[in-house]
């Protein structure tokens, strides 16, 4: 729940922003059982039956690069993401509130749009060279996977706006919303 004296405006757009990355989180988290079923078929078919697959391998990978880039919005909203704070804990909420604002400002927001940028000429040219992955016999197309690193980078943009308001809120006020 959100406090009281927080914008109607901020709040409503928090609220929205949280909402949509549980929601891509609880969609994403689906991708988990392929991922295992992949493994598990793999194991069986290569150690019961001597008899490894082509497919099993770049499956794998790929559905693991899907979920930690599509599932990295919905992790920064769960505060997961890695950050250094044997010493952030430790400040005073308004200084915790305007070094996050100024990092997300200065470098997250302008990093992640060159990153966007860059990885949706990525996949845009994988789609249009009909690129195949090279590392296997079965040599799958490139451009589905290539197509999560946009997607994944504009869902942690998106979410940033949300982390973004509530270090601003936390400048503000003294507290996290």
């Amino acid at each position: 729940k959100l406090p009281e004296d927080m914008p109607v405006w901020m709040g409503k757009t928090i609220t929205k922003i949280d909402r949509f990355s549980l929601w891509i989180g609880r969609i994403v988290c689906w991708l988990t059982i392929p991922l295992f079923g992949a493994m598990v078929f793999e194991v069986i078919a290569r150690y019961a039956f001597i008899a490894p697959t082509m497919w099993a391998y770049d499956i794998s990978r790929m559905l693991a690069g899907a979920l930690f880039m599509l599932g990295s919005g919905y992790a920064l909203s769960k505060g997961v993401h890695i950050r250094a704070d044997f010493l952030y804990r430790n400040w005073p909420i308004r200084i915790q509130g305007s070094v996050d604002f100024s990092l997300y400002l200065f470098f997250y927001f302008p990093g992640l749009i060159i990153f966007l940028w860059m990885a949706t000429d990525f996949a845009y040219l994988s789609w249009f060279r009909g690129e195949r992955g090279m590392d296997t016999a079965w040599m799958p197309i490139m451009g589905p996977i290539k197509t999560c690193l946009p997607l994944g980078v504009f869902f942690l943009i998106i979410q940033g706006i949300s982390e973004t308001l509530k270090s601003y809120y936390a400048v503000t006020k003294g507290r996290w919303p």
